[in-house]
């Protein structure tokens, strides 16, 4: 049996974008493709084969050694976004806000698919997840600035909902209205955490 298991989930993508580093914060400008390379996102701040550590990995390095980039693009699902935004008491929240490279609309549960899982469009260009992306202060900062008093409420609403974090496996362009196919790991649920 192969060790990545082909599931019958798919996801279309609903939207595509890059922080470009040109505008101060994390936003996201939207654009109709990516070029996906090893590197990540061409044109995107957070591509690079390699990154300086951060907070996330401070039980493993000192700030800013540096690593393998596995942070190379955030993903979120439409079904998330709808629901911190339901949560915020927003009618909408806009992916630019969260920093996000795709949203994609119809994986249950998004969120909570396994780490190393990968996702392969129809083209072939497949990322390989990493882990969960969990909340921070910094899309806090955008929400406010575009709807001021309801920036501290996202990262209590997107608890469990922020999206996960991926690497490039294959290289390939990604365009909108592309779907993916969801492929998981054939390992069983660590028992040394009980």
């Amino acid at each position: 049996m192969p060790a990545l298991i082909a599931t019958d989930h798919y996801a279309t993508v609903t939207w595509l974008g890059r922080v470009t580093g040109a505008q101060q914060g994390i936003a996201s400008v939207a654009a109709e493709s990516l070029t996906l390379t090893f590197a990540g996102a061409a044109g995107e701040a957070h591509s690079g084969m390699t990154r300086p550590s951060c907070s996330r990995v401070m039980a493993l390095y000192p700030r800013d050694t540096v690593i393998r980039n596995t942070r190379q693009l955030a993903i979120a699902s439409a079904e998330d976004l709808r629901a911190i935004a339901a949560e915020m008491g927003l009618e909408h929240l806009a992916p630019e806000y969260l920093g996000l490279s795709l949203v994609l609309e119809g994986i249950a549960d998004f969120n909570h698919i396994p780490p190393s899982s990968r996702l392969q469009a129809e083209g072939g260009a497949t990322l390989t997840v990493d882990m969960e992306n969990r909340p921070c202060t910094l899309p806090s900062r955008e929400i406010e600035a575009a709807h001021p008093g309801f920036g501290k409420a996202f990262k209590p609403a997107a608890a469990g909902r922020r999206g996960v974090v991926a690497w490039v496996e294959r290289e390939g362009p990604l365009s909108l209205g592309e779907r993916l196919r969801l492929f998981v790991p054939d390992q069983p649920v660590w028992a040394g955490n009980r």
